[in-house]
């Protein structure tokens, strides 16, 4: 996630080389001004809040953000065990957590465990040492992992059984069964699999992160020597495979049969070791230091450095090894003994290992056992006065502002359909776009490389540095290059997570200039399920903002100043600040004062102790946070005028918003900023200010549904607690939001209709 460090993007190293001449980026063999790795970093003012709030001063205000993070896991978990879900939403939850708590260990215990390792480990701003942490971090991760492991076993497999859909051990299985799947065996999965020895001649082998594994134990009939192996389950073949046909698992009571890989290739050990008697056989798994860290100020060429360090990712030290219950000790303490763990590092849980692989099981096409089916409307504001089947979306732009609310609007008829007509439109001379996380078959780079090729100025910001999506970034960058895309990575130091499109276009009475902004990347996949909020404006004032924060990420322009947007890393912590002190003034004036806030994570320290001192000056303060929360609510003297909610459901909430009452003309803000160091201090992020009364309205009516008591959500208290709240008093289910804005869109697209 990142380095705690938060002031490394001012580092004057950045702007020197090591001869202390002005830094400069080289490509191939010629010196060039770093024009497409732009080493020109943002100016980030020295800003020193008063970081404490009012009054007595609380030791402990500020939760850990790792033991936060990990609660968040146990709220998906919790999603998992609710029996009134859809049973395959179930499945799929219990996957995410493990697909979440995988990288938590690769990325957050991981950089913990390193910087333990250099001394450079500093108290966490909750107080707690790095051992402390990282001792808790353990304890609550065992907890979770074990009660994970239950909820499987107890809960999913026999309700998965209920309706047909079986997750069988070999023994269960019967003859024809086994059969086919000894001729599958023969056929796709022998011929790849590599058994590894372990003896003087042959040392341990590497294990790779996330690798499911087999630990194998033989022996030599003729020298009755027992010998140790290792097989790895090949990752290329589906983890869990249907025994009964692809379909079977999607005709409600046909029955579908299910087997884990590990187990056929276990009961056919005997192949792999032939003229051996097979002993016993576990499964392990290893999970690794994944985080990647390019040092950009000597790098004479980012794509080239990252590549390599993308390459030493699979050698990152192990910090992490599960194996199950009932392994022999022996081989557990030779697994702790060559890949140099910890014992509180082990993890055992009963089989299966990495419950991942639950994601085949989730994805069966059983209407019944899923969400209803959700196909997003085309705004009202794209169709209006429209008679072609597609909206033209500079005509609707020009008409007025048009908030997004995905996935509950298309993303392919609104942001998708903006840069393909701008791609085939004649007028349109000039486009400018970010990148941070994009499909394998994404259209919005289609249509980039369409304009193009049609002789369009395009310029394409692409964020290789995008945790965990940097080769598919690199591969996108190269494939814009060759299409005649100018293609820049941004500031050095700085991660471009800004969610921008500029299209330019000439019309008669000159140029005018077509906008943007978002929170959610421009992924047409995830814009079905993650939760998000966009504004398409042809505003003059956003457009000539937009302009200078291109200019700032593609060349040098350092000092920009804008109207309607604030950009970090030098404006939107002190720009909220600014915002919440003025609700502050108006409380003690004796005005209505609020502030609201919808993020993915509340963690930084300035931005919550502005929060406390607006609670202590009576302000009214609700915070909805899906994942990390640093903020104690609820404290009396300290925060208790404030709450914090979480909503976790079908759609992944990612909407950045920031309201004010600001004496009775509400001022609202979108954007891609989270409130955390990363976002704050080292990456350039974008908010927007909202113009129109209806948009505002809109906002603030969302997060009124948010905080309604009717809403089911989870409360945090002042302990750090966690409660869901989802029953009313007479038990029957409170409201689901999302649902509730998934029957407003079609109540809204029945009205048009009429």
């Amino acid at each position: 996630m990142q380095r705690e460090s938060a002031r490394t993007a001012t580092s004057e190293a950045a702007t020197t080389d090591k001869a202390g001449r002005p830094a400069r980026a080289r490509f191939g063999s010629s010196e060039v001004p770093a024009s497409r790795a732009t080493q020109d970093r943002i100016d980030i003012p020295e800003f020193a809040p008063n970081l404490e709030p009012e009054g007595d001063i609380s030791p402990d205000r500020f939760l850990d953000r790792e033991l936060s993070w990990l609660a968040f896991n146990a709220r998906v978990l919790e999603l998992a065990e609710d029996p009134n879900l859809y049973l395959l939403e179930r499945v799929s939850f219990l996957s995410i957590f493990a697909s979440n708590l995988d990288e938590f260990f690769m990325v957050r215990v991981a950089g913990l465990k390193r910087r333990i390792a250099t001394g450079l480990a500093v108290p966490s701003p909750a107080g707690l040492s790095p051992m402390q942490v990282l001792e808790q971090i353990g304890e609550a991760a065992h907890r979770l992992q074990q009660r994970h492991a239950q909820v499987y076993a107890e809960q999913i497999r026999p309700a998965l059984a209920y309706e047909h859909i079986h997750l069988m051990h070999w023994e269960e299985l019967d003859d024809q069964a086994k059969d086919q799947l000894s001729a599958m065996f023969a056929e796709k999965v022998f011929p790849i699999l590599t058994p590894l020895a372990v003896d003087p001649a042959h040392p341990f082998p590497y294990i790779s992160g996330l690798s499911l594994n087999l630990a194998v134990v033989v022996r030599n009939p003729v020298s009755d020597k027992e010998l140790f192996a290792r097989v790895k389950v090949p990752d290329q073949l589906p983890r869990l495979i249907s025994i009964d046909g692809p379909r079977a698992g999607s005709v409600p009571g046909r029955v579908a049969r299910f087997i884990a890989l590990e187990e056929v290739i276990a009961v056919h050990l005997d192949q792999l070791f032939a003229g051996m008697e097979v002993l016993e056989h576990h499964t392990f798994r290893v999970t690794r230091n994944e985080d990647v860290e390019v040092e950009e100020d000597d790098a004479e060429n980012l794509l080239q450095a990252l590549e390599k360090e993308l390459l030493r990712r699979r050698f990152g030290p192990p910090v992490r090894l599960e194996v199950t219950n009932d392994i022999n000790p022996n081989i557990r303490a030779l697994l702790i003994r060559e890949l140099g763990v910890e014992e509180s590092e082990v993890y055992s849980v009963p089989a299966p290992l990495d419950l991942r692989g639950l994601s085949v099981i989730a994805g069966i096409d059983r209407a019944d056992l899923h969400y209803p089916k959700h196909v997003p409307h085309t705004s009202r504001y794209l169709n209006e006065s429209e008679t072609s089947k597609a909206a033209n979306v500079f005509a609707a732009m020009r008409r007025r502002d048009i908030l997004l609310h995905h996935p509950y609007d298309s993303f392919s008829t609104s942001v998708q359909a903006f840069l393909e007509q701008a791609a085939a439109d004649p007028k349109v001379q000039a486009i400018k776009q970010t990148l941070y996380r994009t499909s394998g078959d994404s259209p919005i780079v289609d249509a980039l490389i369409d304009a193009a090729e049609a002789g369009k100025q395009v310029l394409a910001l692409v964020e290789i540095k995008a945790r965990f999506d940097e080769q598919a970034n690199i591969s996108w960058a190269r494939k814009l290059e060759q299409a005649g895309v100018h293609v820049v990575y941004g500031i050095v130091g700085l991660k471009t997570h800004c969610k921008l499109s500029l299209v330019v276009r000439q019309e008669v009475d000159g140029l005018r200039r077509y906008c943007h902004i978002g929170t959610g990347n421009y992924h047409p996949r995830t814009a079905r399920y993650y939760e998000d909020l966009g504004l398409l404006t042809a505003n003059e004032q956003v457009g000539e903002d937009l302009s200078k924060l291109f200019n700032q990420l593609s060349g040098y322009a350092p000092k920009s100043t804008f109207k309607r947007l604030l950009v970090a890393p030098r404006s939107v912590r002190s720009g909220l600040i600014d915002r919440i002190e003025t609700e502050i003034r108006n409380a003690r004036a004796g005005i209505a004062a609020r502030v609201q806030i919808k993020v993915n994570s509340m963690v930084d320290e300035a931005i919550i102790d502005s929060l406390y001192r607006a609670s202590q000056a009576g302000v009214k303060v609700d915070v909805i946070v899906r994942g990390i929360c640093s903020l104690r609510p609820g404290v009396p003297g300290l925060s208790e005028n404030i709450t914090v909610r979480s909503i976790l459901g079908r759609f992944l909430e990612h909407s950045r918003v920031f309201a004010f009452a600001n004496a009775g003309d509400p001022v609202v803000y979108i954007g891609s900023a989270d409130m955390m160091h990363r976002n704050l201090d080292r990456r350039v992020e974008a908010l927007v200010q909202l113009s129109s009364g209806d948009d505002t309205a809109y906002v603030l009516d969302m997060l009124r549904r948010y905080l309604d008591p009717e809403t089911a959500s989870w409360h945090l208290d002042s302990s750090g607690e966690w409660v869901r709240h989802h029953l009313a008093e007479d038990g029957t289910a409170l409201q689901d939001v999302q649902s509730w804005l998934l029957a407003s869109r079609s109540r809204q697209r029945s009205a048009s209709l009429r």
